[in-house]
């Protein structure tokens, strides 16, 4: 299982990225969402604080929509 966070600061286009421990994007204001076996549960963690979620393009690609 992967630790999550998910950023607290939302990118230019609106959502907040989901992002797995030791990525290279790991944002610096985040909060964390637990350890989870797929980015998706992390995903479903992450909408409790946020409405517009999305997965990075670098560590969550299956979870990346944007």
């Amino acid at each position: 299982m992967d630790a999550y966070c998910v950023n607290n600061n939302a990118q230019s286009t609106g959502e907040h990225e989901v992002h797995k421990e030791g990525c290279s994007f790991f944002p610096g204001d985040y909060t964390y969402l637990g350890s989870f076996s797929t980015c998706k549960a992390a995903i479903q963690e992450a909408k409790k604080h946020y409405a517009n979620v999305d997965g990075c393009y670098f560590c969550c690609p299956d979870c990346h929509t944007r």
